[in-house]
């Protein structure tokens, strides 16, 4: 069996057998993992030991990016042609190489950076061709140019059937030049000496990357089966409910479980009707899940969770799955398979987790209510702290849920995938808005789910008829992001305003 570097990635040199550590770690939801610090017995971290938490095991997130870059100008000196005899282009080249090595080192990405720009459209078609044969996830275009073979390359590139990016610093490019191109499924073009969209880019490539390669365990049914999510690439493995409930059911109660639900209780601001028993049940499915994903080499997961287990005297896994999404494992509500791509895309590109919800509208002052009893509280992202939380009873009146405070005059994003009809030649489409929180509802005396998070949307659309269902909400304005991701992946973008 293989081994692994050590899960608290402190850069020691211990190693761990991924299954047996699985099944023998100890598990918090609170106290100093909540925080961050996870650490590992024997471990030379500086970090506070603590219980470690469950990673993904599938393709996906185990996946290295191969990208292929190259810059493009002519041999001759630019003299009058622009970008004239002004632009140094060898500072710019050695400007920019600097800058893709960097970003793609950090973003861990396997990036083959051609040695010398490409000079002519045999090398264009070489260079394209070569990328093809290796099926490489992506291709980045630096253009130090504007005349002669760069932008019919760039057109060779957005053809080639593989994702692109295009940077063209100004100088390189008039709208002449990229009118035909600008809405092309497939590729995208940042028109800026900004890099930081190059980088970006560099970010929705991995991201596609790896969405292409994610299995999700789908737990609801009697049978396993596989399909794709529609042209995502996304594995949905379905596995019957009633591993879960075998699972979950054999797990005894030990010092960890209630350490665990201890500290859960110690980090919360307060605790209404949700009893200590409560936290513990809610948790067992932490590790349920953590060992099903082991099992079953999975990324992601969901559940058929009302359907399977509202009528089970077992803990619906609210807190589980508030959890997983802190931890980075996207989980999914009611085996929503829109829900599931939306937690990965978010997840991948963004480095945070969405909170999966129901949309109510409020009227009374034209607010977006975002109402569920999942929300994971690492909202500002996977490495920074949580948000304060409390722990209250399901909307069932039953089980253990957190409810998150989502931070007033926090700007939000809210996004809906819509997967393509199954076997269908259409395209998937998004649904993005952005809005900022003004309040958390107290439900109740509200009715419905105890987390409801009230947003102010942008725009003047109809509140009553707000499009999509089990949207994500997640901190931060990437209306623009997501538009140029979805772009880039071939989905239709809908901007609600």
């Amino acid at each position: 069996m293989s081994k692994n570097r050590c899960p608290a990635h402190c850069g020691c040199n211990s190693h761990f057998d991924r299954r047996s550590f699985l099944k023998g770690s100890t598990i918090a939801l609170a106290g100093t993992a909540i925080l961050g610090s996870y650490g590992i017995s024997g471990c030379t971290s500086t970090f506070t030991p603590a219980f470690a938490r469950i990673r993904p095991a599938g393709p996906g997130s185990q996946y290295t990016p191969r990208i292929k870059a190259a810059f493009i100008r002519r041999k001759e000196d630019y003299g009058m042609w622009w970008p004239g005899a002004v632009y140094d282009g060898e500072a710019a080249r050695e400007k920019y190489t600097k800058l893709i090595r960097e970003t793609a080192d950090e973003k861990g990405i396997d990036l083959s950076l051609r040695a010398e720009p490409i000079f002519s459209h045999a090398e264009a078609d070489q260079w394209i061709a070569e990328a093809q044969k290796q099926e490489i996830d992506g291709l980045v275009l630096l253009l130090l140019d504007r005349q002669q073979h760069t932008w019919p390359t760039v057109q060779k590139a957005t053809d080639s059937g593989i994702p692109s990016v295009i940077f063209s610093p100004l100088g390189t490019s008039f709208t002449t030049n990229t009118v035909g191109l600008a809405e092309k499924p497939g590729s995208i073009i940042y028109s800026t000496n900004d890099f930081s969209q190059a980088q970006y880019g560099l970010q929705m490539l991995k991201a596609a990357a790896r969405m292409r390669r994610s299995r999700c365990l789908v737990i609801a049914g009697k049978q396993e089966r596989v399909q794709q999510l529609a042209d995502t690439g996304i594995t949905l493995q379905y596995i019957p409910a009633d591993r879960f409930l075998e699972t979950y059911n054999s797990l005894k109660v030990d010092d960890e479980l209630e350490n665990m639900a201890d500290d859960y209780i110690r980090q919360s601001r307060k605790q209404v009707g949700a009893t200590r028993e409560d936290v513990i049940n809610g948790i067992k499915s932490y590790k349920v899940a953590g060992s099903l994903l082991e099992e079953y080499q999975g990324d992601a997961i969901s559940m058929d969770c009302l359907g399977a287990l509202a009528n089970e005297p077992i803990s619906l896994p609210c807190i589980s799955w508030s959890r997983m999404n802190d931890d980075g494992i996207p989980a999914a509500c009611e085996a929503d398979t829109g829900a599931i791509a939306s937690q990965i895309i978010v997840h991948y590109l963004f480095d945070r987790p969405g909170f999966q919800q129901d949309p109510v509208a409020d009227t009374s002052d034209n607010t977006l209510i975002g109402a569920h009893c999942s929300s994971p509280t690492r909202l500002n992202g996977f490495d920074q702290d949580p948000e304060p939380f409390d722990l209250t009873h399901h909307h069932g009146n039953r089980d253990a849920v957190p409810r998150t405070i989502w931070k007033k005059g926090q700007r939000i994003t809210c996004f809906d995938f819509m997967p393509a009809p199954l076997n269908s030649q259409e395209s998937s489409k998004i649904l993005v808005s952005a809005g900022t929180v003004v309040g958390n509802m107290n439900v109740p005396p509200s009715g419905g789910c105890v987390v409801s998070v009230k947003a102010k949307m942008d725009g003047n659309h109809n509140i009553l008829a707000y499009p999509g269902f089990h949207q994500l909400f997640f901190y931060g304005d990437y209306v623009n992001q997501l538009t140029d991701f979805s772009q880039l992946c071939g989905f239709q973008t809908t901007r609600v305003t």
